[in-house]
């Protein structure tokens, strides 16, 4: 199979769909990759780099699209790349498709076989192309979070651990998931007064056992996340609804209520975001500021970790690029259900179930289609 990684062009955007290692096990199956130039830059990497392994340099994105039958990278098209996008060829990236009906539009007149690593899911549970970001993004949180509350950046003027004899920061993250996780590690470190609230028991129960009472876990109720954000210093946003918009936990009269110069690190953005106020911004203009609450919603926070994002991204998704070039996207999707549940939009229609259900399209089984 042929397959093209193009360079990222979203704003602020330097992680690779594949980088060396990855490519040079691609060509050991017997494929052919094409990268475009300057593609690895944001990481580190050469053109030189990929030439030496065997990758074929393109000079632009529109002979990568054009001639590659599977087209791999880590942002959703833009909308000049869904442009160019055909019937039959294989995307396989992030979608975050729910809380974008233009792009999902596009997808759905390209006619391409549309693969989304948000929601392929594993035998073991959970979303595991999604969860190394996750994991990375949770760790930006509070470095972000910890950022904006000093006094230059309009926060509160205030140190998250604070110091011996001064009260630390309140910090309340929303999901007690792979984000919510991750920022308890680094708010913890950090010395934080952290509170993580969830509605699954069993999810505040895996948080107790992990933490301990280095933290406090709260069942998720109207009354406890009003009461909460509302205190907060730092509110962290990590809720997800697997293919489906981010529901909205805190409302616009909570965000009024609190502290001037708190601040929202709001990471499902890339779903719609959990706050009502919650807007996407970029690496390049990370925040506003609503009602004196600072608001940090930049939509692809890994993006600014580029070389750690893509060498963990790579991690998990090589085993499912080998499978799709070595089989074929049919048979590869039939032969694996947690691949399949990838699946998106295919032949111009919609494959995935609170895609469909969010944007008001027909839900077409994936299965039925491909067979």
């Amino acid at each position: 199979m042929l397959i093209g990684v193009p360079k990222e062009i979203k704003n602020h955007e330097y992680r690779v769909g594949m980088a060396p290692a990855s490519v040079r096990e691609a060509i050991k199956h017997g494929h052919q990759v094409m990268v475009e130039t300057v593609a690895g830059q944001g990481i580190g990497v050469s053109d030189a780099d990929y030439a030496a392994i065997g990758a074929e340099i393109i000079d632009s994105a529109a002979e990568i699209f054009e001639r590659a039958e599977m087209i791999v990278k880590v942002k959703e098209p833009q909308s000049g790349e869904r442009a160019m996008l055909r019937e039959g060829q294989i995307l396989f990236t992030y979608l975050h498709l729910a809380p974008d009906p233009e792009q999902t539009r596009d997808l759905i007149d390209s006619g391409a076989t549309c693969i989304a690593y948000e929601t392929v899911t594993s035998r073991f549970g959970g979303l595991p192309l999604l969860a190394p970001m996750s994991k990375v993004a949770g760790r930006m949180a509070i470095q972000a979070g910890a950022y904006c509350l000093e006094q230059p950046h309009g926060g509160l003027g205030m140190l998250l651990g604070g110091v011996p004899g001064v009260d630390p920061a309140k910090v309340v993250i929303l999901g007690a998931g792979v984000v919510g996780t991750h920022a308890t590690h680094i708010a913890v470190g950090m010395g934080a007064d952290v509170w993580v609230i969830d509605r699954s028991p069993e999810a505040i129960e895996a948080h107790w056992r992990q933490f301990g009472r280095s933290t406090n876990s709260v069942f998720s109720t109207d009354d406890a996340i009003e009461r909460h954000v509302v205190e907060a210093d730092l509110v962290i946003g990590g809720v997800l609804v697997p293919g489906a918009e981010a529901p909205k936990l805190v409302t616009a009269e909570m965000v009024k209520a609190m502290k001037p110069g708190s601040v929202i690190v709001d990471v499902a953005i890339d779903q719609g975001g959990c706050c009502e106020t919650s807007k996407a911004t970029t690496h390049a203009d990370p925040t506003y500021v609503v009602d004196g609450v600072v608001h940090y919603c930049v939509a692809n926070m890994p993006g600014g970790v580029p070389r750690t994002s893509t060498y963990a991204l790579n991690n998990v998704t090589l085993p499912h690029i080998i499978a799709l070039a070595n089989k074929g996207y049919r048979q590869a999707l039939l032969d694996d259900q947690w691949l399949r549940d990838g699946l998106n939009v295919h032949d111009g229609k919609v494959t995935q179930r609170e895609v469909a259900h969010d944007l008001g399209y027909d839900f077409h089984d994936a299965k039925n289609l491909l067979t």
